[in-house]
């Protein structure tokens, strides 16, 4: 009698890279003798895909059509079939297995870093303040410029705070981020990749790196080279650091229905969009989505 699978496998495939090949087997098919196998593979508006007729050949070398190569998908795939014959010469008739794949294409996510440091002051509400934290931005994002990052949403905000031995004392909190995005940073990368996910990462990192080594060498500097600490000056330890995520738009992280790719950015299913780089793709209410990686409602 035939046999079928209802339920379909997941397949995630990266963006700009060398696809998987989908097979058109199981493990139990595969240890058992397939004769005069005859395969098919439906794509997902129905149209057919690839046939053979051949002998049981090793499956997983490309040659054999029981595999059928993923072409780079750009956001994903509704569904294909692949669907195989054989004859059972104990049962004398043709018995068929269908296995069906849900092709969804992934990103990276790209990622920045929010960074919080602390200074010491005189006092809160001095002018100088202000003028110290335009200062440092303008260091920090020479610093970064041949990366092509650059400092975003940037803030600071004076408190009173209780030191041990020191009694009450002024500090200012310095938020920033750190983002790969600098005005020209996709030329500069196209130069080198086509691809410039992991490209951004590796620059954001880096630029991570050279922030931290500036502040820790702040502290090296006031110890061994001021005879007289400036009133504003770097806290030691105070240096911390945390990633944030992010998707390109038409893509989202589900890690409820994408739990076999929790940390992928995945293209926004039919329904949903995302036009930015959050990490959700968001509903849509006013008119219905029908395609893979909508960045638009």
């Amino acid at each position: 009698m035939p046999v079928s699978s209802s339920s379909a496998v997941n397949v995630y495939v990266k963006v700009h890279r060398n696809s998987p090949y989908l097979v058109c087997m199981d493990l139990s098919l595969s240890q058992s003798e397939v004769i005069d196998p005859n395969y098919l593979w439906i794509g997902p508006n129905g149209q057919n895909l690839k046939t053979g007729r051949g002998v049981n050949q090793e499956v997983g070398t490309g040659e054999s059509p029981a595999v059928w190569p993923i072409p780079k998908p750009k956001q994903a795939m509704d569904g294909i079939a692949g669907t195989v014959f054989r004859n059972d010469m104990q049962a004398e008739e043709e018995r068929f297995k269908t296995y069906k794949f849900m092709i969804y294409a992934y990103r990276e996510p790209d990622y920045t870093y929010r960074i919080s440091v602390h200074f010491t002051t005189k006092e809160c509400n001095l002018a100088a303040n202000r003028q110290f934290f335009e200062e440092l931005q303008k260091i920090l994002n020479n610093l970064l410029d041949y990366l092509k990052c650059h400092i975003v949403d940037s803030s600071y905000r004076c408190f009173s705070v209780k030191r041990p031995k020191h009694g009450l004392v002024d500090e200012l909190f310095i938020v920033f981020q750190v983002n790969p995005f600098a005005p020209g940073w996709e030329v500069s990368c196209r130069q080198i990749t086509t691809d410039c996910e992991d490209i951004t990462n590796s620059h954001v990192h880096k630029a991570r790196g050279l922030i931290e080594k500036f502040f820790r060498e702040q502290w090296y500097i006031l110890k061994h080279e001021f005879v007289n600490i400036p009133a504003i000056h770097y806290i030691d330890h105070s240096f911390q650091v945390t990633r944030l995520d992010s998707c390109r738009p038409g893509f989202g992280k589900n890690d409820f229905i994408h739990n076999d790719c929790a940390n992928c950015c995945v293209a926004c299913d039919p329904g949903s969009y995302s036009p930015n780089n959050d990490i959700t793709c968001q509903p849509c209410t006013s008119i219905r989505i029908k395609h893979y990686g909508a960045k638009s409602c």
